[in-house]
């Protein structure tokens, strides 16, 4: 399994309607490649999306995450500010390939039944699990999965990811830098490019 997190950080809206576009193209090219990928967490934002985590499991899982890791540069005007004289929107891609081999510190987990679409069967049975860390207070819900096992392994994982996160934003603060990918987004060097509206490869 692969976390894959796509972030306008700072970028105005244009830049959350390039995560929702990003967010398209790479289900797309997951279904090309027999990649599953689940949206286990999202930052709404007024036009799309401030951040979206994903997991992405398969056999070229890898490869996917691989390839979208980076900065992300959409060449198009601004569908929102047709004056703008600004083309070129900027958003960040980062993996997070997670392991279980060292649980965080003591965590809480709690059963309830899944919330959402999903017909009937998401109702029927306590499958969603919350997770809290006790020690940092962090706590994620999770309920991509139907299974109460599998969703607990999901929270624990996603909680290792969070508290990474806030390893290095803590670090960054005594460096008084920004954290590289929710707070600053490089304009260089993209590692994927897309054009106009329809969001195609360049």
């Amino acid at each position: 399994m692969q976390l894959l997190q796509l972030s306008a950080a700072y970028g105005p809206a244009e830049c959350c309607l390039a995560v929702v576009k990003a967010l398209a193209r790479l289900q797309y090219e997951a279904k090309q490649m027999q990649v599953k990928v689940e949206i286990v967490e999202q930052e709404p934002a007024k036009h799309g999306l401030h951040s979206v985590l994903l997991t992405l499991e398969g056999a070229q899982a890898k490869a996917l995450a691989d390839s979208w890791q980076g900065t992300i540069q959409w060449i198009c005007p601004s569908p929102y500010r047709p004056q703008h004289k600004r083309k070129n929107w900027f958003i960040g891609a980062s993996c997070f390939n997670p392991t279980i081999q060292q649980q965080p510190d003591e965590i809480i987990f709690e059963t309830m039944r899944a919330s959402g679409a999903g017909g009937q069967h998401i109702n029927k049975t306590e499958s969603a699990v919350r997770a809290t860390h006790v020690a940092s207070g962090i706590s994620v819900k999770v309920q991509a999965e139907r299974s109460q096992h599998a969703n607990k392994k999901l929270a624990v994982l996603l909680l290792q990811h969070k508290l990474a996160q806030r390893a290095q934003q803590l670090q960054a603060k005594h460096k008084a830098a920004q954290h590289k990918h929710h707070h600053q987004i490089a304009r260089g060097n993209p590692v994927r490019i897309f054009t106009q509206l329809d969001f195609k490869p360049l």
